[in-house]
């Protein structure tokens, strides 16, 4: 296990490359200036081609790709081209919401789609699984962002229980910063938890039938024992991959449902960035994202082998 670990965290700096290449080739191949955007509509082409000279873009851009490398691996993000202040510092100040909010909507998505996906299983070809299922298909369906608003407008609005937007910090209360999270998380995690509930109906079903499951039924262990120790235990290795997906899914999803809730999280960030062609504070975006990602993959292999001891690594 310490070799396999190791092994991947030594693969982490080729699988960072992809998405680095990526979003900063991109991103240049998109339309619109920022030394035009910075300098507005009334700006002299002399006075953009002087911005962007001061920019470092009339260099070329390999020139620039390996200038910013360099300065990743030293640590180095660069500055916010609008915002005018380093970019690690504008991740880290965005970060705690974003992460707040996808682990709120995770444990949402984990607990409903896990529980719903056994109901719907034990239950098999039942009134009660068909409408699991038919309610999972409608929440896969549904986009976030169409979903936040409809919570807004019948619990904000009609019932006044939830803030319609905003955020409250973790530092005001604990309980009053998830309250102020709640709505954005259900519109996030309801709609993650349908898909997990498929799986996790499809994973059980997979397991239910076999030998060593009717044996542990013959022997009079109880029911309860039987679904969540033999067989949810041995469906789990697709529910996990699921529940890292989910995570990966559950960050993308953030910037429709912060710009709908009004959130100051990586995801509007991320918006306005790219609305104003910021591009040291997209790169440096993307950069905290894959590494989010990388991480959750890594961490999802290393549960395997606690779940199903059949995993071996070498």
């Amino acid at each position: 296990m310490i070799n396999f670990i190791g092994r991947r965290f030594l693969t982490l700096l080729p699988t960072m490359m992809i998405p680095l290449v990526l979003v900063f080739f991109l991103i240049r191949l998109a339309p619109g200036d920022p030394a035009a955007v910075m300098l507005g509509d009334n700006a002299t082409p002399e006075q953009v081609a002087s911005l962007r000279e001061a920019l470092g873009f009339n260099n070329p851009i390999y020139i620039q790709f390996f200038a910013w490398l360099k300065q990743i691996f030293l640590l180095d993000l660069g500055d916010s081209i609008f915002l005018k202040q380093p970019v690690i510092d504008v991740v880290i100040s965005h970060a705690g919401v974003t992460l707040q909010l996808t682990l709120y909507a995770l444990i949402i998505a984990v607990v409903v789609g896990i529980l719903s996906g056994i109901i719907s299983a034990i239950y098999r070809n039942s009134v009660i699984d068909q409408t699991v299922m038919l309610a999972a298909m409608i929440g896969v369906s549904l986009p976030e962002f169409w979903f936040g608003l409809n919570l807004i407008l019948i619990f904000s609005v009609g019932l006044g229980w939830f803030p319609v937007t905003g955020y409250v910090p973790l530092s005001e209360g604990f309980f009053v910063s998830l309250h102020s999270l709640t709505l954005p998380a259900v519109a996030l995690g309801l709609i993650q938890a349908a898909f997990i509930a498929r799986i996790t109906r499809s994973s059980m079903l997979d397991v239910i039938n076999e030998d060593f499951i009717r044996t542990a039924k013959a022997k009079g262990i109880p029911n309860k024992l039987v679904v969540f120790k033999h067989i949810l235990k041995n469906a789990m290795i697709p529910i996990l991959t699921v529940i890292g997906i989910t995570m990966a899914i559950l960050m993308g999803g953030a910037i429709a449902i912060e710009t709908v809730f009004n959130l100051p999280g990586i995801g509007r960030t991320m918006l306005n960035a790219v609305v104003r062609r910021d591009y040291p504070l997209i790169q440096g975006l993307i950069v905290f994202i894959s590494l989010v990602f990388i991480i959750i993959n890594l961490l999802v292999d290393i549960v395997y082998a606690f779940i199903d001891p059949r995993v071996k690594y070498k």
